[in-house]
């Protein structure tokens, strides 16, 4: 991978998802797929998409006529503060996000096939690369994806969501290899649908997807009866650009309300959110996060960190932070009493681990009391003084009384504090209790108890991540390597024999004999014939064939009639 400066400041726990653009493995054909959608978008978003979509092609480095190379786009991307990188296929939603936190855009290096060129399901480089790129030329709206990124990666997810996560995956992969039987891909489509009759509750991510949905993939901006295009799906989905426009789609003003529409990948969307500007999105977005644990805090941060059951970061108003998997966590009332983790768990402050409480030290979990001393004595705000005055400073046996009834007792052996707060008491000898359970016993060694009054925010993942050794295993189902047949090589080897003419080689080049190879060998094949119909357009020189060529294509269309449309498109670029 080629790094620049905004791809050198990516946590290494994200590096693993990235991979090398198999940009040598691009057939012929993918070349034309990628030529046939861009030169129709050009075409045709020039005058329904966002302003800023036609300039920031340019400014992006995305070419019309060749599959871009990362190397390439980064180049360019660096110039406006962002970069791409190339994963497989579908990535998790969390560490998706975190990328655009980053500016990274998140580009999929496969692409669709040809029977997929007007819409596909799955995120291919056409979708990532000419979708989401240009737009990010616009200032305003790549603060917003940057934004939305960072909000994003602090969104918990629910064991279902990963199973969702999965399931979506397996189907892309499948839809994106023409060779995938339909029994295969039935069978996955149930096991989708079941999933999502059967999600429960949605979680914060499973919302903020919605809101990521029916904006930066499927957005409009304008008002509900005057609208342009900025969403990627629409972008680089020629049919459903062109659909959208239509009545039958209903046209509606972008509120919270988008949290709660859910949307199915596998289809034409029956509804679209319209936002008046730029500026809208992140109201809505910061109205959002208001309800979310990372601005919450409290008893709903708390059981959103346990009902992830992975590892999460709970931060109390003290700065403290404590990461690990929580559970079992006393709650009364609505009110935080007790926290424990179970296993590994770090400590940090402003998301660096302080020093000796990481997971080697605290290896089988943590736990500590929340909240005020009796009197309401805030202990993270006493001064140096105040702590002395009060009895609770080094050396000394100190006897604590917390609001909700926890009792701590012990030898104070250290106080850490920063920046003018107080974070953890060390006791020794300490015995910890709750309504006549103990919760410590002195035999277990050292007490480190968190000091805060309330937990101020929660999230997933750990504080510091480097220090907690957070990684994320590539996906296990790898998208397929096409293994094309021999017919398919053929097609290919007719599709790079025009490549080649049309970039001005020379080579020998019988176009009688190459139409008569086509229509025998290839009969539905109606791509490559309208590329070789343009070819021998713009040389002048053969009308009788090219008559014979579009009599074939007439047939076809009648034959085939979802490829009357597209024939149509690509007869209208040159004629």
């Amino acid at each position: 991978m080629e790094t620049n400066e905004v791809l050198d400041k990516l946590p290494p726990h994200l590096l693993s998802l990235v991979i090398d653009q198999p940009y040598n493995s691009y057939t012929a054909q993918d070349q034309a797929v990628w030529r046939y959608v861009m030169r129709q978008n050009v075409k045709f978003l020039s005058h329904y998409a966002h302003g800023s979509y036609t300039g920031g092609l340019k400014k992006t480095g995305i070419s019309i006529s060749t599959i871009p190379h990362m190397y390439g786009m980064n180049r360019i991307l660096k110039e406006i503060g962002w970069a791409a990188v190339a994963v497989d296929g579908f990535i998790p939603p969390a560490a998706f996000m975190e990328f655009q936190a980053y500016n990274v855009l998140v580009i999929a290096a496969d692409i669709r096939p040809v029977d997929q060129i007007a819409y596909t399901p799955a995120p291919d480089i056409i979708h990532e690369a000419a979708g989401h790129a240009p737009i990010i030329a616009d200032e305003e709206y790549a603060a917003y994806l940057k934004f939305f990124g960072e909000i994003g990666s602090k969104a918990f997810s629910s064991a279902r969501d990963y199973q969702m996560y999965e399931a979506i995956r397996h189907l892309s992969i499948l839809k994106a290899d023409p060779y995938t039987s339909a029994k295969a891909i039935k069978e996955a489509e149930e096991k989708l649908a079941y999933l999502e009759k059967n999600m429960g509750k949605p979680s914060e991510m499973a919302l903020i997807r919605n809101l990521h949905w029916w904006t930066v993939e499927y957005g409009l901006i304008g008002d509900t009866e005057n609208f342009k295009i900025y969403g990627a799906g629409l972008l680089s989905s020629i049919g459903e650009s062109m659909n959208c426009l239509s009545p039958a789609v209903r046209k509606l003003s972008y509120s919270l309300e988008a949290a709660h529409t859910g949307f199915d990948i596998t289809t034409q969307q029956p509804q679209l959110f319209v936002t008046p500007d730029f500026r809208h999105l992140n109201d809505v977005l910061n109205e959002f996060t208001d309800g979310m644990a990372l601005r919450k805090g409290g008893a709903y941060a708390l059981n959103a960190a346990e009902e992830s059951a992975n590892t999460a970061t709970a931060e109390l108003s003290s700065g403290l932070q404590i990461s690990g998997t929580f559970e079992d966590s006393v709650v009364m009332d609505g009110k935080v009493v007790y926290v424990k983790t179970a296993g590994p768990t770090s400590l940090s402050f402003k998301n660096k681990e302080l020093p000796g409480h990481g997971k080697s030290y605290h290896t089988h979990g943590f736990g500590s009391p929340v909240g005020k001393l009796m009197g309401g004595l805030n202990l993270e705000m006493l001064s140096t003084g105040e702590l002395q005055d009060a009895g609770y400073n080094t050396g000394r046996r100190v006897s604590l009384e917390f609001e909700s009834g926890v009792k701590v007792a012990g030898m104070c052996e250290y106080i850490t504090s920063r920046e003018g707060r107080n974070l953890i008491m060390g006791l020794s000898d300490c015995t910890v209790t709750f309504v006549g359970e103990k919760l410590f016993d002195p035999a277990w060694g050292l007490y480190d108890m968190a000091i805060g009054a309330v937990i101020a925010s929660a999230w997933p993942g750990p504080a510091d991540a480097a220090a907690f050794e957070l990684s994320y295993e590539p996906p296990a189902e790898k998208t397929h390597r096409i293994e094309h047949t021999n017919e398919a090589l053929a097609l290919h080897a007719l599709y790079q024999q025009l490549r080649n003419l049309r970039d001005g080689e020379t080579i020998p080049f019988d176009a009688s004999e190459f139409a008569a190879e086509l229509l025998s060998k290839h009969p539905d094949e109606w791509l490559l014939i309208t590329e070789f119909l343009e070819y021998l357009h713009q040389l002048k020189a053969q009308p009788e064939l090219e008559k014979r060529l579009i009599k074939h294509l007439e047939e076809l269309s009648d034959r085939i009639p979802g490829y009357c449309k597209l024939i149509a498109d690509a007869l209208a670029l040159f004629q």
